[in-house]
């Protein structure tokens, strides 16, 4: 298929994945042309898709700046769930239609990272396996360790993700709480976890895993102030968006001794998002610190999932379907 046959073009503003043939397949079956890209500022988003009639988005932001530069988009499609990098307002008022992929395609998934990461924090493996690879064999390199039964397991936010979560770290004995302003304290109750406030949460909690969307209300949730609040033994885990927790707060924090350890999925700096991004974090410098590569949600089956999702609810809302996990309503813009 030519340029000049096709219905249109679809642009991959940027992915990791290493191919795009599960999209290409999809987009070129429905007669459009797939155009790759990888785009690391808003400014690349405008010079390469301002005729795109649709763009899947991974990390590169669309902002209201790319959606005002458009000239011919209909659809904006993300790879995952979170629409944090999209301007949702301003795709609406130009009538461009936003998806994403429901919790499901990586929820198990990123519930398992989740207590792994609390679980190699909170018995130190990763500090006991870098000892023992210097030729340091003492079970006191861990320490202080104290057990789990009978602590606190908090959760910042309880939708799916968070309750399946909650469903795993039960079972090692632990006191569930969690905070989620848009639940009602009937629904937490409800899966047998104690509904608390967000300062209760943060004072109270042993361990605290945040699973909670990145919206204004949440970013830098946790800087100084929340972290002073937190116990000198407590473990925070980050399974959410980097942005939600303050890195120099969270450098300070752990170095000074308001808390003890950190796992993390993500840093505030969002590194898949930077072109030439060097690991200069001071965080990598502390032996309490877990880091992973936002990779909570992978696994070969979900990557698959949500890369025939994204370009099928492409396909679909340019040939006129309606998608199945539209974000936004674009039949009620201004």
């Amino acid at each position: 298929m030519t340029r000049t046959d096709a219905r249109g073009t679809v642009m991959i503003a940027d992915s990791d994945f290493g191919d795009v043939d599960i999209e290409r397949a999809i987009v070129e079956a429905a007669g459009f042309e797939l155009r790759a890209e990888q785009c690391k500022s808003e400014d690349e988003v405008i010079e390469k898709g301002r005729d795109a009639d649709g763009v899947l988005t991974q990390y590169a932001r669309i902002g209201s700046r790319a959606v005002e530069a458009f000239t011919r988009c209909r659809v904006i499609a993300r790879y995952g769930t979170g629409v944090d990098i999209v301007d949702v307002e301003a795709a609406t008022r130009h009538g461009i239609q936003v998806t994403n992929a429901p919790n499901e395609w990586c929820a198990e998934e990123v519930a398992d990272h989740a207590v792994a990461l609390w679980l190699a924090a909170a018995r130190k493996i990763c500090e006991y396996d870098r000892a023992t690879r210097r030729g340091v064999w003492r079970w006191q390199t861990g320490e202080p360790i104290r057990r789990l039964r009978g602590r606190v397991f908090g959760l910042l936010g309880f939708g799916a993700i968070a309750q399946l979560i909650a469903a795993r770290a039960r079972p090692f004995g632990v006191e569930v709480w969690a905070h989620d302003p848009f639940l009602d304290d009937s629904e937490i109750l409800a899966h047998h976890v104690r509904p608390v406030s967000f300062d209760e949460l943060v004072s109270g909690a042993d361990h605290l895993v945040i699973q909670a969307p990145l919206t204004s209300g949440t970013h830098h949730a946790f800087d100084r102030a929340t972290l002073r609040r937190m116990k000198p033994d407590a473990i925070l885990v980050n399974t959410a968006r980097g942005p939600i927790v303050q890195d120099e707060a969270l450098y300070q924090a752990l170095t000074e001794g308001w808390i003890a350890g950190a796992a993390l999925d993500d840093l505030e700096e969002e590194p898949a998002k930077q072109r030439d991004w060097r690991p200069d974090n001071p965080l990598f410098t502390l032996p309490g610190v877990i880091v992973t590569p936002h990779a909570a949600y992978y696994s070969e089956q979900a990557v698959e999932t949500v890369r025939r999702f994204a370009a099928e609810e492409a396909v679909r809302v340019l040939t006129g379907q309606a998608p199945r996990s539209p974000v936004n309503d674009v039949t009620a813009r201004s």
